[in-house]
């Protein structure tokens, strides 16, 4: 089976494909693809291996010999699941990779903020302890995470692993069930008393109809005025305009985005063109460790093995 990687600059040069390259006869990869060269160089393959290239029904239509397609990652929103299934082409994503890592970048981020870890290593550096009149030289207020309460939006693996770590800084963890559901689970509470409640709120929920602008401004407002907003799902979780009017009349105290509503997002974003200091922005690196990242490629492999042997692995179809 020819297999073709459609966009491996989305995963670091340290990452080996040597897992899957032992699944196939033949592995062409290509950095990135644009949108008019996609037929021409997955005309001839039997897998297409896609992180974000976009792969929709007149595409599919268009590719006789494809036989599989698999996402390199947990959303499948660039893949027409519909007409794959149409033309008898079977769709696989993966999960459960990232869970370390993006539950560490959420504590890294937090311990900063909190900690205030920059601020005091820049004090150090520009001689104000060496200057000081006694043994330390205090700086900005540090604060504990012990005796926060932590809200969760999307308890799936990614949720689970920052509660974990949560609960060992013996901070409290409450769990939001989805929004306007009339029936809440037991160990949740329900959507609008988590964000009322919650110090921190995190979000690991996937982006559909229903999540869209799920943080907006009616949210922000009931939030409480020190409460720190974390997303490292999906940006259009987020309504970036509401959020950015929030950070500028101290709605809410902070706010960490590791994701935008475009990526990568135009030099004009409103998000990126202002001074705030309550806002920090990382370009979607939170699930990226080297180790998630191979773990990620590992899946990949494992899926199209499960193909070959007539299994059903992490099948969308």
């Amino acid at each position: 089976m020819h297999a073709v990687f459609l966009d491996t600059q989305t995963f670091s040069t340290s990452t080996s494909l040597s897992s899957i390259s032992e699944q196939v006869e033949t592995l062409t990869c290509y950095e990135i693809t644009a949108p008019d060269e996609v037929l021409s160089r997955a005309r001839n393959a039997d897998i297409i291996i896609t992180n974000k290239v976009v792969l929709n029904a007149e595409l599919l239509a268009s590719l006789a010999n494809l036989k599989l397609i698999c996402i390199t990652a947990t959303g499948f929103n660039n893949v027409d699941i519909i007409a794959a299934k149409k033309h008898n082409i079977a769709v696989t994503n993966v999960s459960g990779y990232a869970g370390n890592s993006v539950a560490q970048y959420v504590f890294a981020q937090l311990l900063g903020y909190y900690q205030q870890t920059t601020h005091h290593n820049a004090n150090t550096e520009q001689g104000l302890w060496a200057s000081s009149n006694t043994f330390c030289y205090h700086g900005n207020s540090i604060t504990e995470l012990a005796g926060k309460t932590i809200g969760v939006i999307g308890y799936g693996s990614l949720g689970q692993a920052v509660a974990t770590i949560a609960r060992a800084f013996s901070m409290k963890v409450i769990i939001s069930e989805r929004p306007n559901s009339n029936i809440i689970r037991e160990g949740r509470l329900s959507f609008d008393e988590v964000i009322q409640q919650a110090d921190i709120l995190t979000l690991h929920c996937p982006q559909t109809a229903d999540t869209e602008n799920l943080i907006n401004r009616n949210v922000l407002e009931r939030m409480k005025n020190n409460a720190v907003l974390i997303n490292t799902a999906r940006g259009a979780l987020v309504d970036e305009l509401a959020l950015l009017d929030a950070l500028k009349n101290k709605k809410i105290a902070y706010a960490i985005l590791d994701v935008l509503s475009q990526e990568p997002p135009p030099a004009s974003h409103p998000l990126l063109n202002t001074e705030l200091a309550n806002l920090k922005i990382t370009a979607h690196i939170a699930w990226a460790s080297s180790e998630a990242q191979q773990r990620l490629l590992e899946l990949v492999a494992q899926n199209i093995l499960s193909f070959k042997t007539d299994e059903r692995l992490n099948r969308l179809d």
